[in-house]
């Protein structure tokens, strides 16, 4: 698929393709050494998901500007995008041409949603039904970044891996921990782990603001 985005951006030759990642941790390394102009990121990158990856990569490049590329149109998903920090959501049964001009609209400053989301989330809004998305049940006591970090424990993570991956301190990772641990009633990792997996949290869209400075 990657290929087949880049050919469509050559024959347009409005961009260069510096760079591209596989997963969400190479995504983010290399976003915070490139600083690229404009990503494109796809929402279901292995480990951390494009919505995580946003997220952190507007913390530390904010000036960098992102579009969300998905093959699901739920309202979630896009909020979720939209809430992290990126400038353009594009479906990938998108054309080409839409897809072009998505990058180029955001490129310029602008914002994105293709048509079929954009009309979607018109409809929920006009309804006054269009909610976020729960945190998952039992979970509700944590905290964003605590969520984000509880996923990445439940996939397997080691607390230095999570720290890698969040450009947080070793010790503060293992303070997330540990304070989840008391909030949820567990005492061991392993524990923590089966209760995640229990309630879904690693399919669950991290919310885009964590808590302050860490």
């Amino acid at each position: 698929m990657r290929d087949g985005i880049k050919a469509i951006l050559a024959r347009s030759d409005e961009f260069s393709v510096v760079a591209e990642a596989e997963n969400g941790a190479d995504a983010l390394r290399i976003c915070k050494e490139m600083k690229p102009e404009l990503i494109l990121m796809d929402i279901g990158l292995p480990g951390l998901s494009g919505i995580e990856v946003t997220t952190e990569v507007m913390r530390h490049t904010p000036r960098t500007k992102v579009v969300i590329l998905s093959m699901y149109d739920d309202e979630h998903s896009v909020v979720s995008a939209i809430r992290s920090g990126a400038r353009g959501f594009v479906l990938k049964k998108a054309s080409h041409g839409d897809l072009v001009d998505a990058l180029r609209t955001v490129a310029r400053g602008g914002s994105y949603l293709s048509p079929q989301v954009s009309d979607k989330l018109l409809m929920r809004i006009q309804r006054g039904d269009l909610d976020s998305q729960p945190v998952p049940s039992g979970l509700e006591g944590l905290s964003p970044r605590e969520l984000q970090v509880l996923r990445l424990v439940a996939e397997g993570k080691t607390s230095k891996e999570i720290a890698n991956v969040l450009d947080l301190g070793l010790q503060t990772v293992r303070s997330y921990r540990k304070t989840m641990m008391k909030k949820l009633g567990v005492n061991n990792v392993a524990s923590l782990t089966q209760l995640a997996l229990a309630a879904g949290v690693t399919h669950f869209p991290t919310p885009a603001k964590p808590d302050g400075p860490e």
